[in-house]
């Protein structure tokens, strides 16, 4: 331990963009940082997901729309929200504690509890990109886009609750020849639609693997293909092993694993579920330059700017988080992505990806100590780790180096 009492070495487990957020913030106070991950940098949900810094968007899962929706849709397997027929008792476990939060009142908690983050997740950015991350983030609008004017509402609904709680969103209502001119790959099918102001976007592989050389020029440690199988204390140390044999020691370890976050947190006192919802994408060619993201909330699907091309992603599907990937929710979202889109070559598809992403039952990520002395824990972000993960780093880093809790942390402890 340091001077202070605050730790002088930590191990991060896990290189996705929360796990090298919360290294980088901790460097920053001081603490010398080890990373390691069972297949290296954003090998995870941080490599294929929209790359959206969408803080206009980022709206707890558990409304009452999705459960009802969800009901209906729950064994068809071209929905957008699927769960596949599975006698798994944990999966089951899971939905019936997230239905009984898909009310109004557990998603206006949830959406109070993630206000700090998206008021300060984009400055967050800011200060990794001034200070040695070299991956843009780009300002752009979120297109929504719908068949009918009526189908917009309820996401103007929802941006109004989203106000309502605190957090300004800039957003406008457009229709025909105007949302035309501003979205060009829309087809004339898509009639109505909502611009969010104040977005931004990246290329998630691009920014997390910035991210790690950021990390490692400040003269961190990253080691790929460590496979943590427990951690031990001794002496009021803590020894992180792997199935290799392999071991790293420190003052502090953070468990930052995404989807595989119970694995080792249950051991810890982390006693909230983290359920994989994995996502599906792909990338195709566009007749025209995109200008800007492209939401479909009807379907849920999310399409990105990436690398002169067009990021498709999109799908909910509540499967293990190892699982491999299913063609035929691909299939699902280039036929209920089609009708609304044009211009883009479906059958020239390439880098088609299934990752899990990290769900809590009452929309709250797990940040914070836990009941292990010396252990944290950063996840639980469910679709909006990567625009919640360098505040989430910094938050936490606070936590760590300074043993008092910040008052935005509170309601997400991971051990509620």
């Amino acid at each position: 331990m340091g001077i202070d009492g605050g730790p002088r070495t930590a191990v991060v487990i896990g290189a996705g963009v929360v796990g090298l957020s919360t290294a980088w913030f901790l460097q920053e106070r001081g603490v010398e940082v080890t990373v390691v991950d069972r297949d290296g940098v954003a090998s995870g949900a941080s490599w294929g997901n929209a790359g959206w810094l969408s803080p206009g968007l980022a709206i707890p899962l558990n409304e009452p729309g999705v459960l009802r929706y969800g009901l209906r849709s729950l064994m068809d397997p071209a929905a957008p929200l699927h769960v596949p027929v599975t006698p798994d008792v944990r999966l089951w476990s899971f939905l019936t504690r997230f239905a009984l939060n898909c009310g109004w009142k557990s998603w206006g908690r949830a959406v109070r509890a993630n206000l700090p983050f998206n008021e300060e997740c984009l400055e967050a950015f800011d200060v990794l990109t001034s200070n040695g991350v070299e991956a843009a983030t780009v300002e752009a609008p979120i297109m929504a886009a719908f068949e009918t004017p009526r189908q917009a509402v309820s996401l103007l609904h929802e941006l109004q609750r989203i106000n309502g709680s605190g957090l300004h969103i800039e957003y406008t209502a457009l229709e025909g020849d105007d949302l035309a001119r501003q979205a060009p790959q829309l087809s004339a099918h898509a009639k109505a639609g909502v611009r969010l102001d104040g977005q931004r976007y990246v290329d998630p592989g691009a920014f997390t693997r910035s991210l790690a050389d950021s990390v490692v020029a400040r003269g961190g440690t990253i080691r790929s293909g460590f496979r943590v199988t427990g951690v031990d204390e001794a002496s009021g140390r803590l020894t992180v092993r792997s199935g290799a044999g392999d071991s790293v020691s420190a003052d502090a370890v953070v468990l930052a694993t995404g989807a595989w976050l119970n694995r080792l947190g249950k051991d810890w006192g982390v006693r909230v579920p983290v359920q994989a919802g994995r996502g599906y994408s792909f990338t195709v060619p566009t007749d025209q330059p995109v200008p800007g993201p492209i939401y479909l909330p009807a379907v849920r699907v999310a399409c990105t700017p990436y690398q002169g091309k067009l990021r498709v992603a999109g799908t909910m599907e509540f499967r293990d988080a190892d699982a491999p990937l299913y063609p035929k929710r691909v299939e699902a979202i280039i036929e209920s992505a089609r009708p609304l889109l044009a211009g883009v070559s479906w059958e020239e598809r390439t880098d088609t990806w299934v990752g899990p992403r990290p769900v809590t039952p009452d929309g709250r990520p797990l940040i914070g100590a836990t009941r292990a002395p010396g252990r944290y824990v950063a996840g639980g972000h469910g679709m909006w780790g990567f625009t919640h993960g360098p505040i989430t780093g910094r938050m936490l880093a606070e936590q760590i180096t300074t043993g008092k809790q910040p008052l935005a942390l509170r309601d997400l402890d991971p051990t509620r």
